[in-house]
């Protein structure tokens, strides 16, 4: 159902972004949700996996949604949304790294077509909650606070919500939050679109 060409092309594609993140960003960098759903759509696609596929799907599709419109905003109006994508037009960063992460454009369609093309597994909900609630305390463990990756050591630039709570309750609602303006929406889109 998927074909090879597509298989190896992104294959190889994912692997160069994953080697020049581990060597420019770190390795905490690939803790990062969408970092996680570019590494897992590998195994996606060659198992032409339907749980993982929607699983990851709904991991990120709500998130990759908001960084395709918030990056075109800013790309055409200068209008910034948030912090979110300052790195993006960061001009002190390389040109080229930046442009590697141009792959927020074609996961979500690559997953959403995914989820089309082997069906929808609704347990994914289930999935990518326990998931993104396993990943969220790794990556605040693992992870330095200026990297703020997931946004777990704080919203925003100064962290004022992070600061009026305890490490532990941010956390929890902040995964709370997830599984509410994410996970849940994103879930109802994709069941509405497997039909």
């Amino acid at each position: 159902m998927v074909p090879l060409w597509l298989k190896i092309i992104y294959s190889l594609v994912a692997l160069a972004i994953v080697v020049v993140y581990w060597r420019k960003l770190g390795p905490g960098n690939l803790l990062w949700f969408s970092d996680i759903a570019l590494i897992l759509a590998i195994p996606a696609l060659w198992l032409e996996s339907a749980p993982l596929a929607s699983t990851l799907a709904v991991l990120v599709l709500v998130p990759e949604i908001v960084w395709i419109v918030a990056y075109f905003l800013r790309l055409v109006t200068g209008y910034r949304l948030g912090g979110l994508l300052d790195y993006m037009f960061d001009r002190t960063r390389s040109a080229w790294l930046r442009a590697l992460s141009l792959f927020h454009l074609p996961l979500p369609i690559l997953l959403v077509w995914l989820v089309w093309t082997l069906g929808y597994d609704p347990r994914a909900l289930i999935a990518a909650t326990v998931m993104g609630w396993m990943v969220m305390p790794l990556t605040r463990l693992l992870t330095r606070p200026e990297q703020n990756i997931n946004w777990v050591h704080g919203l925003g630039a100064d962290h004022s919500l992070h600061s009026r709570l305890q490490t532990w309750q941010f956390l929890g609602l902040l995964m709370l939050g997830l599984l509410i303006v994410f996970y849940i929406p994103a879930h109802f889109i994709l069941l509405a679109l497997a039909g």
